[in-house]
């Protein structure tokens, strides 16, 4: 079977298209024909080996996210039959419960393989039922960036209905949590250097939109938004370094800066004596476990919520469809179709 793998060296350049014996399913186990995959940040970390001993060992396939059909099932398998569609989990260790170093240890695309082959074998506990009415390319968006939004929003931050939000950037997790902070009843804000790319996130639902291009101390027009409730319930913090001080200054007292993403720089100056005397809650978020994913399923399910997919390419092309990710077009999750193919 084809696979993409990372051998010989962590670069780019060591990223290859490979052959790989069919995998057969032990007791317990599901082998999944792939049929998409999709893309985020993470997947142009890991064939430098960003994330240090944690990225895993050569030769790796990469890609987290993926969505295919079970086409055979081992021994002793009750969670699904074959025929089923399927999404792999992110981390195939953690179900349900509190996080652990070795819940985080089992993530796909690195440490373990990931589901850039034509052909995946995993655990039953590692992979979900999804809905009919969503596309191979909107069901393989979800298990990263769907997962991490919903965990935030509906998760850790508790959104209710009339809570302000404020979501930075239109990135694939922004706009997941977008969609989710809508469902929940929030009033939204969106931010953007782009103004083409507001009034696309107004056209999805956000209620105010803000570019901080323009108006660099973004924090100020958000007060006057969210001066109802004395400053934002939520922020969806993905910039990092560049915005978390601009965070602060409009989040309200016993708010949620929920902490996804460092796009700017891992080294902010903090104004701690405000963090401290109006309770800011800073919440990292990395991802979900099982239990959150079929939640935010049913809740999809319910409302009919659609990703916004953006460019798709071919299984041969997954070097383009990283560099359309590192420099995106557009607006978009990033999707590989896997087309037929004999292995």
């Amino acid at each position: 079977m084809r696979v993409f793998q990372i051998d010989g060296g962590w670069s780019f350049d060591h990223l290859v298209l490979a052959e790989r014996p069919e995998p057969v399913p032990q007791a317990g186990q599901v082998l999944i024909r792939m049929r998409a995959a999709a893309l985020n940040a993470r997947d142009l970390i890991v064939p430098l080996r960003g994330y240090g001993r944690a990225t895993g060992e050569l030769p790796l396939i990469p890609v987290s996210d993926g969505v295919g059909t079970v086409i055979a099932t081992g021994p002793g398998v009750t969670r699904v039959k074959v025929g089923d569609r399927v999404c792999p989990t992110y981390f195939q260790g953690w179900i349900a419960g509190e996080p652990s170093a070795e819940r985080f240890a089992t993530a796909l695309g690195g440490p373990l393989d990931g589901v850039m082959a034509d052909l995946v074998c995993l655990s039953e506990e590692g992979v979900v039922r999804v809905p009919d009415y969503l596309t191979d390319e909107e069901a393989a968006t979800l298990p990263c960036a769907g997962l991490t939004a919903w965990s935030a929003v509906a998760g850790l931050a508790a959104t209710r209905p009339g809570d302000h939000v404020l979501i930075q950037g239109t990135g694939g997790v922004a706009l997941f949590a977008l969609a989710f902070a809508k469902l929940h009843g929030a009033h939204v804000t969106v931010i953007s250097s782009s103004d083409a790319k507001l009034d696309r996130a107004k056209a999805l639902g956000a209620d105010a939109t803000i570019n901080y291009q323009t108006m660099p101390e973004w924090s100020r027009p958000g007060r006057e938004i969210a001066a109802g409730r004395g400053g934002y319930d939520t922020i969806i913090e993905l910039g990092g370094e560049a915005t978390l001080g601009q965070s602060i200054k409009c989040i309200r007292v016993g708010g949620t800066i929920a902490l996804i993403g460092v796009l700017s720089g891992l080294a902010p100056t903090l104004p701690l004596g405000a963090i401290v005397t109006r309770q800011v809650r800073l919440q990292g978020v990395t991802v979900g476990h099982r239990d959150g994913f079929e939640a935010m399923l049913r809740a999809m399910a319910l409302h009919e919520v659609r990703p916004v997919i953006g460019k798709v390419f071919a299984f041969a092309e997954l070097k383009a469809a990283l560099d359309e990710t590192a420099r995106p077009s557009g607006i978009g999750k990033t999707v590989i179709r896997f087309e037929a193919h004999e292995s």
